[in-house]
């Protein structure tokens, strides 16, 4: 069984989380620019990319760090006990630093100013619903599939954000480093500073949840089984 070392794994995640913000700020400002004003279009050209970019980035980096590219995943695999704390939180730290190099590569590409807040209103009571739903689905998606077909995992988490963009008010962010590194860019696909704490504790509440929830789902009475 190969293994990496830290440096690898970090590096693994610092860019896997660059290139999935990268995709997610990029394709929504392409998508914006050639829909005409119709956010309907311009939300299916930021949702296709970012649901592909999963599936290739989970595929080729999951074997080396684990493909995490959220600190929520992160946390979620600390309270399993398949991560160390100080792991943890060198993993949150190249994802967020990741994720915000992604931002600005984006507005480089596309020749927007390269720092830049958002004044994209995400707030109250529904979106912070809709990041709960997205994330515990997230993290159920995860567990799960890792437990009924691990090499499905990929797919299963791209097709499931996929989706979660269109059935969620907030679009799924479900993760804390893509929160705050949206907030770095006022495009589509950004997200007001102010609104990045709530998302977050969404975020983070859910996450737990999931994970207690995926305890006793996932669990098999070996006597029953019997």
């Amino acid at each position: 069984m190969s293994t990496y070392t830290d440096p690898q794994k970090l590096s693994a995640e610092f860019v896997g989380t660059a290139f999935l913000l990268a995709t997610v700020v990029g394709s929504g400002i392409m998508a914006e620019r050639l829909a005409g004003g119709n956010v309907a279009v311009a939300l299916l050209g930021n949702t296709i990319p970012t649901g592909a970019i999963l599936v290739v980035l989970i595929t080729m980096l999951g074997p080396i760090s684990g493909a995490h590219f959220n600190p929520a995943v992160s946390l979620v695999f600390t309270l399993k006990g398949e991560l160390s704390k100080y792991q943890c939180s060198k993993y949150i730290l190249v994802q967020i630093l990741g994720g915000v190099l992604g931002v600005w590569l984006a507005h480089l590409m596309f020749g927007e100013t390269l720092f830049q807040t958002s004044m994209k209103a995400r707030s109250g009571g529904a979106q912070w619903l809709a990041e709960g739903v997205a994330t515990f689905g997230l993290i159920v998606t995860i567990l799960a599939t890792l437990k009924a077909k691990e090499s499905a995992v990929a797919m299963a988490v791209g097709l499931y954000i996929t989706a979660a963009y269109w059935f969620t008010a907030s679009t799924s962010f479900a993760n804390p480093a893509v929160t705050i590194a949206r907030s770095f860019s006022d495009t589509f696909a950004g997200i007001r500073p102010v609104d990045v704490l709530p998302f977050i504790g969404a975020q983070t509440i859910a996450a737990v949840l999931a994970l207690a929830f995926c305890k006793w789902q996932l669990s098999s009475n070996t006597q029953e089984d019997e």
